[in-house]
């Protein structure tokens, strides 16, 4: 799998402060990568450089193959802030409109179209902004942000301010951009909602990739659950690979077992234990 983005020992140095120490990253083509960690971290650090607005100090970060910051680097890119603001008075049409000159996208009409039929706004595209929902605004951001096709998208909580029900629209919209292979680098507090949709994670701290990897590489065993006639047992420790012996050594000591579950951490205690307890 070849990267959307790749990150080979980056480095960046405001005056006497380092708030990237040599960082290395990949996010495939068509992955859900998400980026974790505290304020201070890093993050918007590493997502600036890659978006062109910030020079690294050592290292490099290249988008589809091209340097970060060069013209064919910001083509095959899109971005969303997390305080974006598009102009109250203009329609969804308009922004998307608006995006595609600074894009300079040749899409037109039919690509304008096309975006706001993926992201459920097809009946919207005249409405104003300042008439729509915080989660349609958010929908539209996605939508400028995919203008001109991009291969990868870096968005920074977009999931933010909005209620279960918005959020599970733009869960289920970023799950439609990994199957149509648009890659996309996610920064985001929630992690619950990162655990549900990322393919693979990395947690910065002070500059530094503290942990990577999937979900369930990252998470740790905490024992297996077993329910039988005499109640549920939890065997400490004990692991996935555990699981069939415990049921057996049950069964054959004339226990009835009525169900089996294998107890993992969650991303949100594997992340407190790799920040060291340090909050936002």
């Amino acid at each position: 799998m070849g990267s959307a983005l790749a990150v080979r020992g980056l480095a960046k140095r405001y005056g006497s402060v380092e708030a990237l120490k040599g960082v290395d990253l990949d996010v495939g083509e068509g992955e859900l990568f998400g980026l974790l960690g505290p304020n201070g971290a890093g993050k918007s650090t590493l997502v600036k450089i890659a978006v062109g607005l910030v020079r690294a100090s050592g290292g490099t970060a290249e988008v589809a193959g091209a340097r970060a910051g060069s013209r064919a680097a910001r083509a095959s890119l899109g971005y969303l802030a997390e305080l974006f603001r598009f102009p109250g008075w203009y329609t969804a049409d308009e922004v998307l409109e608006l995006h595609q000159r600074l894009a300079g996208s040749r899409g037109g009409a039919a690509e304008r179209a096309r975006l706001l039929e993926l992201v459920a706004l097809a009946d919207a595209a005249k409405r104003r902004v300042d008439g729509m929902s915080k989660g349609m605004q958010q929908r539209l951001g996605v939508a400028q942000a995919l203008v001109g096709e991009p291969r990868i998208l870096l968005l920074d909580e977009p999931t933010s301010a909005l209620d279960p029900v918005g959020r599970r629209t733009v869960r289920l919209l970023l799950e439609e951009l990994r199957a149509r292979g648009v890659s996309v680098l996610l920064n985001s507090h929630l992690l619950s909602e990162i655990e549900l949709v990322c393919d693979r994670v990395a947690i910065l701290l002070a500059g530094e990739v503290v942990a990577a990897g999937t979900p369930a590489e990252l998470a740790r065993p905490r024992g297996v659950e077993l329910d039988t006639e005499e109640g549920t047992r939890m065997v400490a420790g004990a692991t996935r690979e555990d699981a069939p012996r415990l049921v057996a050594e049950a069964v054959a000591s004339g226990r009835s077992v009525y169900g089996v579950r294998v107890l993992t951490s969650t991303l949100e205690e594997t992340y407190l234990e790799a920040v060291g307890g340090e909050t936002d």
